[in-house]
């Protein structure tokens, strides 16, 4: 796989995918910048080495065509200040506007292409469109991990179209990582899920079973567990067709000897409201009415504890309903526990994107980690063992 510090772009154009699929509040300014912040080694080693960057992206879901909502232009400002040069802005990503502008980038400059997803074709896959967009450039660099597991025209297809594919180094960075954490791993070694389904995580569990010394199980997805083993969760989340599979993967745990560490009392609310009545319950003992919405002070405790005698740990998914502020101690406290085992006891930790990069994130523990991932599904896809579209289309 080619990569951005073994390839030269001095004179070229190089069509960067890039994952600006940011939040906006309602004023369209951006509530968290990670992904535009993740961009810039990759983008000022184009513009650095003597060539012209035109990004491409996609952001939100637009219901086929354009959406005032989810134009990228709302992302300019950010641009300019992130690269510290004007960002030229084409109001299309195929079509003579993009064309127009395309060619005529000089050396240094930066072009953005409208919301690639103003066009069906590109969740589709579709041949021609990719072929249109790489008519743009002469290099393609693929530094979107976050949709590498989508096989959409921008993110593998176009590969096809280049003699040079090249990694940024965001790419580079997410699959080194995740390399490190599947192939490298220092022991004991912890695996933290949390997050609402298991039916989300089932794979991902499955596979770290032959990994991992310990695995930590929270959020939404342990009263399943719960119920299944009889105790009472009141209106807590449920998958009721999941407990024979809970209980097979606790099964599954005892064989291969991973200690799993549950949840052993719970906070819960008379309703799914920040500013619900609360009390501390032991777990399985969850009122008619009440539901579960945050791990309690014992569970902090039992979780720190394991995940300070950790050396290598991997975190996906919140420990409660973290966006509202009164059931986000848990997740704040596990945040904390690993910035500690990072930072005074050695350990290696990856955040695996999504809620948990949000969590770690707003905590302001982002840089006190040894790495947040930007890819949630991406990253889960490939720790499973999947083959990734937009990686496979770079090794082709």
């Amino acid at each position: 796989m080619k990569t951005v510090d073994s390839y030269n772009f001095a004179g070229k154009k190089a069509l960067v995918r890039v994952d600006f699929n940011v939040p906006l509040d309602k004023q369209f300014n951006i509530t968290d910048d990670t992904r535009i912040k993740a961009t810039i080694p990759t983008v000022m080693k184009i513009v650095n080495d003597g060539g012209s960057a035109i990004l491409m992206s996609h952001l939100g879901r637009p219901k086929g065509g354009p959406e005032e909502k989810y134009s990228l232009k709302h992302i300019l400002p950010a641009l300019n200040e992130a690269f510290g040069r004007e960002v030229k802005f084409a109001d299309d990503c195929i079509g003579q506007s993009a064309t127009d502008l395309a060619a005529a980038l000089q050396p240094g400059e930066i072009l953005l292409l409208e919301n690639l997803r103003f066009y069906k074709e590109e969740e589709k896959g579709d041949e021609e469109f990719a072929k249109k967009l790489a008519a743009l450039g002469d290099v393609w660099v693929n530094d979107a991990f976050g949709t590498a597991h989508r096989a959409h025209a921008s993110t593998a297809v176009m590969g096809q179209f280049f003699t040079d594919r090249v990694a940024g180094y965001v790419m580079q960075a997410e699959l080194d990582n995740a390399k490190k954490i599947l192939d490298e791993a220092e022991r004991p070694f912890t695996a933290i899920m949390g997050g609402a389904k298991i039916s989300d995580k089932i794979l991902i569990i499955e596979k770290l079973l032959d990994k991992v010394d310990n695995l930590i199980i929270g959020g939404g997805m342990t009263y399943t567990f719960t119920k299944a083993q009889g105790g009472k969760i009141g209106k807590s989340l449920l998958e009721a067709d999941k407990q024979d599979l809970a209980l097979e993967l606790l099964k599954k745990a005892e064989e291969k000897g991973v200690k799993i560490y549950m949840p052993v009392d719970n906070v819960c609310a008379d309703d799914f409201s920040n500013d619900a009545n609360r009390q501390t319950v032991k777990t399985g003992e969850i009122p008619d009415g009440w539901e579960g919405l945050d791990i309690g002070p014992e569970t902090i405790k039992l979780f720190t504890d394991v995940v300070l005698n950790s050396k290598t740990i991997l975190w996906n998914g919140p420990m409660g309903v973290f966006e509202f502020e009164n059931f986000a101690t848990g997740t704040n406290a596990i945040a904390e526990a690993v910035v500690k085992a990072t930072e005074e006891n050695g350990a290696f930790s990856l955040i695996g994107g999504g809620d948990s990069a949000s969590a770690v994130n707003q905590a302001g523990y982002g840089d006190r980690v040894s790495y947040v991932s930007t890819g949630g599904g991406a990253l889960l896809e490939y720790m499973e063992g999947k083959t990734l579209p937009g990686v496979a289309a770079l090794e082709a």
